[in-house]
């Protein structure tokens, strides 16, 4: 929901509004809120996005009621921008009394199958306590038990019987650090030998940004004419290559192979050219095994 505050605080174009978003595919969506005279509103840092949490409440249950939507799942990040003693408290509320209830929610602490979350939005809750909620912790969603700030080579905690795999390293020193972002974000989504041994869930955000050689377009987009030498390629670009050779890798995997999967957080993700999206969906199909 970062459409305005270029250059620093905007991450998305204008014209990729949420229901152009769920269009093109996005099922993960990071919502960071801030209270303002009692009522939750969109923020990116320190700058106001112009969207309350009611109306993306009513985006999101409005695509998920359509004959589009109704099968499908949403997972929502939300988080706190600024500080606030009641945040938690009014997310609650908010969701209780805003579009599709809490029977549009799923609750509780762990990974669930698809199965168990078609149709309903899944709360990934990155605040609070537990203190005013419905079971605590454990009626707050997928909730990490801890986060460090911008942690360069990553961490990993546990969602009940699920590992997380997590890499959010957004404050690279300059442009000049995007290959090695590229390079550790992706290396979370890449199965390592030790995902035989249990349920593991990645999530890597590919965003980053510092002031001044750093901003979420650059990162994201690259400038310039790098094919010919001349500039940087971005980091959306960079991704559409590694999914590109990740997806032509020859041969089935074996029974029992780990495949590619996990959630991304992407700036303009529409750029380049609307083709990023397409191939994250097509590991949905490589490397599982259907019922007929």
């Amino acid at each position: 929901m970062a459409f305005y505050g270029w250059p620093f605080s905007q991450c998305q174009s204008l014209s990729t509004p949420l229901d152009v978003q769920f269009q093109s595919g996005i099922r993960v969506l990071d919502i960071r809120l801030t209270p303002v005279k009692g009522r939750l509103i969109a923020y990116h840092g320190a700058y106001p996005q112009k969207t309350p949490f009611q109306d993306i409440l009513v985006s999101v249950h409005n695509f998920l009621t359509s004959p589009a939507g109704a099968r499908e799942t949403i997972v929502m990040s939300i988080k706190q921008e600024a500080p606030s003693s009641n945040f938690s408290q009014l997310v609650h509320d908010e969701i209780s009394f805003g579009a599709g209830g809490r029977d549009m929610w799923f609750f509780e602490s762990r990974i669930p199958t698809l199965g168990e979350a078609r149709g309903k939005v899944v709360l990934f809750s990155r605040f609070g306590n537990g203190e005013g909620w419905e079971g605590g912790l454990s009626g707050m969603g997928i909730h990490p038990t801890y986060w460090p700030d911008s942690a360069k080579e990553g961490f990993t905690w546990m969602c009940n019987d699920t590992l997380v795999r997590t890499n959010d390293w957004y404050h690279i020193p300059s442009f000049l650090s995007i290959p090695e972002k590229v390079a550790l974000a992706a290396g979370v989504l890449q199965p390592q030998p030790a995902d035989k041994r249990g349920l593991v869930l990645p999530i890597s955000y590919f965003s980053a940004s510092s002031f001044p050689l750093a901003a979420p377009q650059t990162v994201s987009q690259g400038f310039g004419w790098p094919r010919w030498g001349l500039g940087v390629e971005g980091v959306n670009s960079r991704m559409g290559k590694w999914a590109l050779d990740r997806l032509s890798e020859g041969g089935e995997k074996e029974k029992g192979e780990p495949f590619i999967h996990g959630w991304t957080f992407m700036d303009y993700y529409e750029e380049p050219q609307n083709d990023l999206v397409p191939l994250f969906v097509e590991f949905n199909f490589r490397g599982r095994e259907f019922l007929q």
